[in-house]
């Protein structure tokens, strides 16, 4: 062999494994570059994720918080109607109040200062009856419109009276022994009257709920009433009409079982 030919053998082989070098280092280069462009892919489609899901948020976040407005702004103007109910019924209740006041003023005056036929307590006393009969029927009617058994409510008016009445009467009557005018007193009567009897009309006499309330456990003890008059004879007596008719059932069963008996014996 020449020289020549060993130069280019050498050449070739020297060649080969640079060759080798490239086509792996291209290779890798284009593994290199997919591997980018799939990071690159992912990276972008987890920002959208991200993007989306945060929208989401953003729009939950806004829904809660308009609802949220929703509610409190249904619940202040239920606020303000209720206030605006409550100031109305105080205003009613003044209003009569004060018409009542006026009759037991001049009914009181008639009785105690003009005529002087009665003592102070007496006259007292029967003003505030007909100013309280006033009062009621149209407080009933016009402010807190309730028309729910109107004898439970006159009772329960009844029963503040019994217990307002001795003690304003008394302690009335003291003040004006120990030298108190009578008609200042009266007016002092009147002031406490109106404000206890308007928190007790309102909570108590005309609430639907207290007087329903009432009516169910009257209605409770008049079942356990009546299930309790009935005597020992008479529950006895309902015991042996339930034992007979049980025993005649028995014995028609019976006749029956055995006339079917009967016919399958014939066949």
């Amino acid at each position: 062999m020449t020289k020549k030919n060993l130069d280019k053998i050498k050449n070739i082989d020297s060649e080969e494994p640079q060759a080798l070098n490239n086509d792996n280092t291209s290779a890798l280069e284009g593994q290199n570059k997919d591997e980018l462009t799939l990071q690159s892919d992912n990276t972008a489609s987890n920002a959208v994720d991200l993007q989306e899901h945060s929208s989401e948020e953003d729009l939950h976040i806004q829904n809660t918080e308009s609802e949220n407005q929703n509610l409190q702004g249904t619940e202040s103007q239920e606020k303000q109607k209720n206030l605006k109910k409550d100031f109305l019924q105080f205003l009613k209740f003044l209003a009569f109040s004060l018409s009542a006041g006026v009759i037991q003023i001049l009914s009181f005056e008639l009785l105690y200062t003009w005529t002087k036929a009665l003592p102070w307590w007496p006259s007292y006393l029967i003003s505030v009856a007909l100013s309280v009969i006033w009062n009621f029927t149209f407080n009933r009617k016009f402010t807190f419109k309730s028309a729910t058994n109107v004898p439970l409510a006159m009772a329960l008016v009844f029963l503040f009276y019994c217990a307002f009445t001795p003690a304003s009467v008394f302690g009335g009557d003291a003040l004006e022994g120990i030298g108190w005018n009578g008609t200042l007193v009266t007016f002092l009567m009147m002031v406490i009257n109106f404000i206890t009897e308007f928190f007790y009309d309102k909570f108590v006499v005309f609430n639907d709920k207290v007087i329903n309330k009432i009516l169910s456990k009257f209605s409770r003890s008049k079942s356990n009433d009546g299930e309790s008059k009935e005597g020992p004879d008479e529950k006895d007596e309902k015991n042996k009409e339930g034992n007979q008719n049980s025993t005649s059932e028995d014995t028609e069963n019976l006749s029956n079982i055995e006339d079917a008996k009967n016919i399958k014996s014939e066949e």
